[in-house]
């Protein structure tokens, strides 16, 4: 667990590392209760046992069923509030390109008045990064809790960006695939793409009505008034998304329409060259069977040039078929 303490006006942060049984972490905790105007701490978590996260809970007051969607890692994105205190489910994406595979985890945010508890499960963590942008541009600070927020919610929809341009890249080479001159059936690839997609939008859609009710209006008293503009912009970002990623699913049923049809034609192309040879062996069948009847007025077969006269008939009816074929295309 880390702890940080900000000071709105000076952009300055006191740190700490620690477990919950810590003494440094208890003045720590301790202090957040008690915090001052122009200050707000914020509390991060990895992976936390349900015991710790209740026990921290207990000190900053959070509701029980707040704790219960942060111990259960399988919120959909959602935002709620729960007296002063505003919860925030966020979903977390990245893109495994050895696998091409879109992995997930989850941030749960708790926004009060004066501190931010943030939960993380998954191996990617956004808070680090969300941490390493105030403290790059600490005017943001004055903000208070409401910064943090927008921090982590910046991460998460850049990194849904970068996810979203590595699959479309995945889907690019799929076409090529698709569109090749080799007989390889795709779609096997394409519904594993396609499933990583809609897993990649169960993240995305569900998040846009979550930011955008947080917009709401300067002095609703959802957030500061000048940190509007910069929930906005993150908002464009997660729509530009949002579209990219619906596009991507709509470019998947066409890859996988026409994979079908290119199954098809390979299909109608073997059962022509079927039926093709069929016919040209139907010929010497039938030569064949008519001399194959053994009746006792039959000139031919007591003619000298009968045999060769039949084989040659079953070459040249043959030959002629072959032909017909090649240049119609069936052979």
């Amino acid at each position: 667990m880390e702890c940080m303490v900000y000071e709105e006006r000076s952009g300055s942060s006191e740190s700490v590392e620690c477990g919950l049984d810590d003494e440094a972490c208890r003045r720590l905790l301790k202090r957040l209760g008690g915090l001052a105007e122009g200050e707000f701490g914020w509390v991060r978590l990895i992976d936390p046992a349900e015991d710790e996260l209740v026990q921290l809970a207990e000190e900053l007051g959070l509701h029980v069923l707040a704790v219960e969607d942060a111990v259960n890692a399988r919120q959909r994105p959602k935002a709620e509030r729960f007296g002063d205190v505003l919860a925030v489910a966020l979903k977390t994406l990245w893109y495994v390109e050895e696998d091409e595979a879109v992995e997930t985890g989850e941030v749960m945010l708790f926004v009060g008045p004066r501190y931010v508890l943030t939960v993380r499960h998954g191996q990617v963590d956004p808070c680090a990064e969300a941490a390493r942008r105030l403290d790059a541009d600490p005017d943001k600070l004055r903000f208070g809790p409401w910064a943090v927020l927008h921090a982590v919610l910046d991460v998460v929809v850049d990194a849904y960006g970068e996810a979203a341009a590595k699959v479309r890249a995945a889907l690019n080479r799929l076409e090529d695939q698709v569109f090749s001159t080799s007989r390889v059936d795709h779609t096997e690839g394409i519904y594993s793409l396609k499933r990583e997609v809609r897993e990649f939008r169960d993240a995305v859609q569900p998040l846009v009505p979550v930011l955008q009710g947080l917009l709401g209006g300067p002095g609703d008293g959802r957030h500061p008034p000048k940190a509007l503009p910069y929930f906005r912009d993150v908002a464009d970002h997660l729509h530009r998304t949002d579209i990219e990623v619906r596009t991507l699913d709509e470019l998947l049923n066409s890859v996988l329409d026409a994979q079908q049809a290119r199954v098809g034609t390979w299909q109608n192309d073997d059962m022509r060259r079927i039926s093709a040879w069929a016919a040209i062996f139907a010929i010497p069948t039938m030569v064949a069977g008519v001399y194959g009847m053994n009746f006792a007025h039959m000139p031919e077969l007591g003619w000298t040039y009968g045999y060769p006269l039949a084989l040659g008939l079953m070459a040249l009816a043959s030959g002629l078929l072959h032909r017909a074929f090649r240049r119609n295309g069936w052979l």
